[in-house]
């Protein structure tokens, strides 16, 4: 996929409204996807959640904690593109079978649909 983030706005209950460079935009539930733990336990705070902004040099989001979010999974969301099999060996936020399937749940969630990542059709 491949796509920069080039706007982001903090919405309430851990959204984001995100822009990407192709005009492709959405609101993705970041609670969602990710655990309040480790580097993302500071952005429990709605406070200190709505300090994101884009990193230009990568294309991508940040908080002043460290903490980040890979573009191609906010695509896939917002998109409602599964990620192609062959990227998510790469995808650090998708390393074991269950945050396949809480990605899963995400995009289904999203928009009323149950995709396989490993595929990119729909589940039957």
């Amino acid at each position: 996929m491949l796509k920069d983030i080039v706007a982001v706005e903090p919405q309430e209950n851990y959204q984001l409204r995100i822009c990407f460079e192709d005009g492709v935009e959405g609101v993705v539930d970041i609670s969602k996807i990710v655990k309040f733990t480790g580097v993302f336990a500071p952005l429990q705070n709605q406070e200190d959640f709505a300090r994101v902004e884009v990193n230009r040099e990568v294309g991508t989001i940040q908080w002043p904690s460290g903490a980040d979010l890979d573009p191609d999974v906010l695509y896939a969301i917002v998109s409602k593109e599964p990620i192609p099999n062959y990227q998510l060996k790469g995808l650090g936020a998708l390393e074991s079978a269950r945050d396949v399937a809480d990605f899963q749940s995400a995009m289904t969630e999203s928009n009323g649909e149950s995709y396989s990542v490993s595929n990119r059709s729909p589940i039957t």
